[in-house]
């Protein structure tokens, strides 16, 4: 590779020297990390570009000459330069000079239902418990919600992340760093409604979780073990036996090393790089001896993903429920196990600050190095897509700008050391649009932060929605695009009752997380965009300020229109507090109970709200 540069691109390794922060000022990156990151990305293989998959649409022409292509059916199908028109969407192969690549033809742009606009509800689950809950919102909570917004005439949900993490405790809080971005967390499982739950005595289990209701925080520690405890249990029934068999053996290789890893951490601990050098890496002989071993754990394993599975599907019913794919995974998780070649060492993925984050930010998750990547195949960000999307018909990627550019951080530096590495996002986004139209899933790409130009439009381009927020944006709601999921906040900024009342700064001088003088700063900011676009005066209730925000949103455009259930219950707390430690980020719970909503008086409120405008 050469390092020489234009100061506006990427240098031969993808890395930006030059780049623009978030108040439009040149930076450059300094020589050390440079060279730090240039030694963590490597030289590519000189024939890669001969190996790497082609993505193409049809119509193109893939640039090969005359080639028999094997499609994913199994036909043969020869091509003589351009691909025609009605040439089959998938993921095919080709074999040129004894190399063969895969060739994925794209649609180009995600699948989109012809409807009109619609409202919906934004939840983190696991705050959503009901009075059956053992301790934590669950599928069966999910089952509620929906049911309760659909009927009040919701047209989606967008669900947290639902991945799963390591076994054991401790248990990761925060949804955003899984172990794997393919495969879900047992902790989301309503045991009564698992298969063969019915043969076993739940009774004294079913107490003991009603009991973790009463906590003032969520204890997953004390709710996923109290859950294996009875799920082993309900396993040992063999309910169905012969249909969880043949789902498992549907999902092929990519369960199947779940599995292992899953059981491997629970005997060995939570970080591969702590196992056995001979456990490290999934095709060695001696994970081969374990997985005989440990064959009714591993099928345990696999069941739970099973019955995840089955109970995503029932929750979601005919509802579209857009779920959360985070940026990355557990840098010690089972994603990192199977794809260790493919990621970075000695860095992780973050943001460089902006106006709402002077420090930046260390998200903790290695990232793919791009070249190999695209000479694995892009198969850890198919799968990671597929599986996201899987059983509930919606897709929101977290940090959509990750698929053009990604802010890598030196181990143990602060996240304003690092740098920008470019990433392959023509062929990325074909491939969100080729999963999108398989799963029949609505794709929105959360482009907040720093975004670069250009970015914005081609993602319009293929049909992913924008994430616009009250909070961000300067214009009126009126204004804001229609291709987009219109919102108020997330769960990293103030919630309206805790911006109102002061209670969201007060909580940030607590655990202090900023100058005080900026922190007040910052609140005043926001209040007074606030009061610039509702007509109430600045002693009004909290409960009249939610509902003005909420008929506010709810006149822009956008296709998606969607309230937290946060603000739907006036809760003063957001679930995360970027940067802290010391503060209970992903464990408060909702202070109403899902079985209770449909009689509070803000909920009833908000939904009505967006009832009358979104039409």
């Amino acid at each position: 590779m050469t390092t020489d540069h234009d100061p506006a691109t990427p240098d031969g390794y993808g890395v930006h020297v030059d780049w623009i922060d978030a108040q439009g000022r040149p930076r450059t990156v300094p020589k050390n990390v440079v060279q730090m990151l240039h030694d963590v990305i490597g030289e590519p293989p000189a024939d890669l570009e001969e190996r790497a998959p082609i993505v193409t649409r049809a119509g193109r022409d893939v640039g090969l000459g005359p080639v028999d292509i094997r499609c994913e059916d199994g036909s043969i199908r020869h091509v003589d330069g351009v691909l025609p028109d009605d040439f089959p969407l998938g993921y095919h192969e080709v074999t040129i000079g004894g190399h063969s690549r895969r060739l994925i033809v794209s649609p180009g742009r995600c699948w989109l239902p012809e409807t009109r606009r619609a409202w919906g509800l934004t939840v983190q689950l696991y705050a959503a418990r009901s009075r059956d809950s053992w301790g934590v919102g669950d599928l069966a909570c999910l089952r509620t919600l929906r049911e309760w917004a659909e009927g009040e005439g919701a047209g989606f949900i967008l669900v947290n992340p639902l991945h799963a993490v390591a076994p054991g405790s401790p248990q990761e809080a925060s949804p955003y760093l899984p172990a794997t971005r393919r495969f879900r967390n047992p902790l989301y499982l309503h045991v009564p409604d698992v298969p063969g739950a019915e043969e076993v005595d739940l009774a004294d289990f079913a107490a003991r979780g009603r009991a973790l209701n009463a906590s003032a925080l969520i204890d997953r520690d004390a709710v996923i073990a109290l859950k294996h405890d009875a799920l082993h249990r309900v396993h040992d029934t063999r309910a169905r036996r012969d249909e969880f068999e043949a789902w498992r053996a549907a999902q092929g290789r990519s369960l199947q090393e779940y599995a292992i890893w899953a059981a491997l951490a629970g005997i060995h601990g939570q970080d591969f790089h702590d196992w056995d050098a001979e456990l490290q890496r999934p095709d060695s002989e001696a994970v081969g001896r374990f997985a005989a071993e440990h064959a009714d754990e591993i099928s345990y394993q696999a069941w739970l993903q099973w019955a995840l599975d089955e109970q995503l599907r029932a929750a979601s019913g005919d509802l579209t429920v857009l779920q959360d794919l985070p940026i990355g995974v557990d840098g010690a998780g089972a994603d990192a196990w199977v794809w260790r070649d493919e990621l970075a060492s000695g860095v992780t993925v973050g943001a460089p600050p902006d106006r709402f984050n002077d420090r930046g930010q260390d998200w903790g998750s290695p990232p793919l190095i791009p070249w190999r990547l695209r000479a694995c195949g892009y198969e850890p960000f198919i799968e990671s897509i597929r599986a996201t999307a899987a059983g509930a018909g919606g897709l929101r990627i977290d940090h959509v700008m990750g698929l053009f550019r990604l802010w890598w951080v030196p181990e143990n530096g602060a996240p304003t050391a690092g740098a920008y590495v470019r990433y392959p996002s023509a062929d990325l986004l074909d491939i969100v649009a080729l999963e999108s139209h398989r799963a029949k899933a609505t794709v929105v790409g959360e482009d907040l932060g720093t975004v670069e130009p250009g970015v914005r439009e081609t993602l319009a381009e293929h049909a992913i929605l924008s994430y616009r927020l009250l909070w961000f944006e300067q214009e009126h709601p009126r204004e804001w695009p229609v291709s987009a999921m219109a919102a108020i906040t997330t769960h990293d900024l103030p919630t309206v009752s805790g911006l109102w009342s002061g209670a969201d700064v007060a909580d940030q001088r607590d655990v202090g997380s900023g100058d005080e003088e900026q922190l007040a700063s910052a609140h005043r900011a926001l209040l007074q965009h606030l009061l610039s676009r509702i007509d109430l005066p600045q002693d009004a209730a909290g409960s009249d300020v939610v509902q003005a925000a909420h008929r506010l949103l709810a006149q822009a455009p956008s296709v998606l229109v969607s309230a937290t259930l946060e603000d739907l219950v006036g809760e003063q707390r957001r679930p995360n507090l970027p940067g802290t430690t010391d503060r209970p980020n992903w464990c408060l719970p909702l202070p109403v109970l899902v079985d209770d909503l449909v009689d509070h008086p803000g909920a009833r409120a908000v939904i009505a709200a967006l009832r009358d405008g979104v039409r």
